[in-house]
């Protein structure tokens, strides 16, 4: 994606719905947020859709635009491709083909397992990794929240992110490939959609990275369907056999899934965006960590804690391991790769979206960065959140840019009111004496 390019955005807030709060401010890993006259605002430039925003807002002000289950009736060809976090939100299930059948019966025509493609991709990387000409540590691409969050924090990282699709997208190519040969409609006939646990999903779907154009024709979160599938599922009388995957393809709805799948020893396996900014900020810093390959995954748990699902996210990685370890129990059965290595592998380059330029000219860029450090200097460095910005310089920022004040921050303005307090003061006192207040004359 162009640097410049303004890129859709699944993540929505509602104003109305929105009381000023600064939860969100805080743990938002790129500072896209502020609060100002006592409503959030969304800065577009530096969100990357992780859905942190959705998570940690009492109000339900954020949240995640995503199609309708009926959006796919516009196609003459349905097929559903669920994220294996899916299975993880039924209790008590023992038989994947369960599912996969229920979503039959919501009409769509056919299904191809995420869970499936993930062998794909994994068999690919292992290729990729032997011939060792992959830049180390290899930062795995799968989560589309870690992309864009290299591209907007850590540019010199982005050689690091491994060349390839996700498994999504290969689930999307290979289903449409398959559907086409099957029924003989034209590929823009047959509508993919993805079930999803997070919307950044959403949002890699309408904006791709690494792909021209977009694989899947929408997203449906994982909770619309779920509470669609609920009711369906003790009414199915002939389950179908339907399912292709293995345990390997199950295990990556967690934290940890594609590093054992990979089956490397020097590998990190880091979840949830706070832990995955600090790896990654010791990684470009270039502190000599000994590993091969980065799993950086933006939700807490893997994809089973993202913002669109229904079970607890600890809950639901205890229910894919035992759907795991019984489908391991069944054997591995064979991977069949029906793409191409061209069609596995990126076809655009990823750049980085430089979001922090305060300037088109460089000599002005340079005088606004002094003149937002000796701000940034002057503030009290204790990032409180009180004045409305994630961070005292996230504020000399806003001040530079003109969109905040110093006394925007409480500890500044409380200085600004005692100096004020001062000088009345010291003017009273300079006053005649028949003036002054405590002499009750006027």
């Amino acid at each position: 994606m162009n640097s410049n390019q303004q890129y859709y955005h699944s993540v929505r807030l509602d104003t109305d719905k929105c009381k000023g709060c600064i939860n969100c401010i805080k743990g938002c890993p790129t500072e896209a947020i502020r609060v100002r006259d006592g409503k959030a605002k969304i800065i577009k430039e530096r969100c990357i859709d992780c859905g942190e925003c959705i998570r940690s807002c009492p109000y339900q002000a954020k949240s995640a635009v995503t199609e309708r289950l009926d959006d796919i009736f516009n196609y003459r060809y349905k097929i559903a491709i669920p994220a294996p976090t899916l299975y993880g939100q039924f209790n008590n299930l023992k038989d994947i083909n369960l599912i996969l059948t229920g979503l039959k019966y919501l009409g769509f025509d056919d299904v191809y397992e995420v869970a499936k493609a993930t062998e794909i991709i994994t068999d690919y990387t292992k290729k990729l990794l032997k011939e060792g000409k992959l830049q180390r540590p290899v930062i795995n691409s799968a989560c589309p929240a870690v992309i864009r969050l290299i591209t907007v924090r850590f540019p010199n990282l982005i050689n690091n992110i491994l060349p390839v699709i996700s498994p999504m997208e290969a689930a999307a190519k290979v289903a449409r490939k398959e559907a086409v040969r099957k029924t003989g409609l034209r590929p823009s006939e047959i509508g993919v959609f993805f079930i999803s646990p997070c919307a950044a999903k959403a949002t890699s779907v309408r904006s791709p990275l690494g792909t021209l154009a977009p694989l899947v024709d929408g997203v449906l979160s994982i909770k619309e369907v779920y509470l669609k599938l609920l009711p369906i599922l003790g009414k199915i009388e002939k389950v179908e056999d339907l399912s292709t995957c293995a345990f390997a393809g199950v295990r990556w709805a967690g934290a940890g899934g594609e590093a054992d799948a990979l089956g490397i020893e020097k590998y990190v396996a880091v979840d949830g965006i706070d832990n995955v900014v600090k790896l990654l900020e010791e990684v470009e810093d270039d502190e000599k960590l000994d590993v091969d390959f980065i799993e950086a995954l933006g939700c807490t748990g893997g994809c089973v804690g993202g913002p669109l699902t229904v079970e607890n996210t600890f809950v639901a990685k205890t229910k894919i391991k035992k759907l795991a370890e019984t489908l391991k129990r069944k054997g591995q059965r064979p991977v069949v790769i029906p793409l191409s290595e061209e069609e596995l592998r990126w076809d655009t380059p990823i750049t980085y979206r430089n979001v922090l330029n305060l300037d088109d000219d460089i000599l002005v860029a340079m005088q606004k960065m002094e003149t937002m450090q000796d701000i940034y200097e002057k503030l009290p460095h204790l990032d409180c959140g009180s004045c409305g910005a994630p961070s005292c310089k996230a504020l000399s920022e806003d001040i530079v840019r003109g969109y905040s004040t110093e006394t925007d921050c409480i500890y500044k303005l409380r200085e600004k009111v005692r100096e004020l307090a001062r000088q009345m003061v010291e003017l009273e006192e300079e006053m005649p004496g028949s003036f002054k207040s405590d002499n009750r004359e006027y």
